[in-house]
């Protein structure tokens, strides 16, 4: 349901391998954050069961992603780093609509989006890496984040009726290739 209307450009690729322990501080931080966001959404709606748990499920799983890229950044003899704002989420987020189911809604779709730009980027780097245990890492993240694109799907499909559904997604999409498109290629997720 989610596809993508801007392509990750080769540049941001090439950054990220030749500035990969950098990537990787931004990349636990994105993990501790998608928790956090799960944990939110698990928070915020505890009247409907199905949403939490598979939130609960999710944050689990993005810890775990979280301590595995922090072992990776230990091993390489680095340290974590204080968290930074990602301008990119943070311009989407401009973007939620008011209004309670308007406002759920548009995180759900929201939360989809951001993990479908995950899959491909995470992708991107698998393809990249040499064979080993990072490009294995990076394979297992990317079907991980592909997974979560079409969690929050099918958790809106729930609450909401298709068409409501696909006509918000489609401005999402525009919105969120459009602020892809206009961050600058650094060694981060976003």
């Amino acid at each position: 349901m989610i596809t993508l209307q801007y392509d990750t450009p080769a540049a941001w690729t090439e950054t990220v391998l030749a500035n990969f322990d950098t990537f990787l501080l931004d990349h636990a931080a994105a993990e501790k954050k998608a928790a956090g966001m799960a944990i939110s959404m698990a928070s915020h709606y505890p009247d409907k069961p199905p949403l939490v748990e598979a939130m609960a499920d999710l944050a689990v799983e993005e810890m775990s992603h979280y301590r595995e890229v922090v072992k990776i950044i230990h091993q390489r003899g680095g340290h974590t780093a204080a968290d930074e704002r990602d301008p990119y989420v943070n311009a989407l987020r401009k973007h939620l609509r008011k209004g309670s189911e308007a406002y759920f809604l548009d995180r759900l779709l929201l939360g989809g989006v951001i993990e479908a730009r995950g899959a491909e980027r995470f992708g991107l780097i698998a393809d990249a890496l040499e064979a080993g245990q990072l490009k294995t890492f990076y394979n297992s993240i990317s079907r991980s984040e592909e997974r979560h694109r079409t969690l929050f799907t099918d958790l809106a499909a729930r609450y909401f009726p298709t068409t409501a559904i696909e006509q918000r997604l489609a401005q999402w999409l525009r919105l969120e290739a459009d602020i892809i498109a206009a961050q600058p290629i650094k060694a981060a997720l976003h």
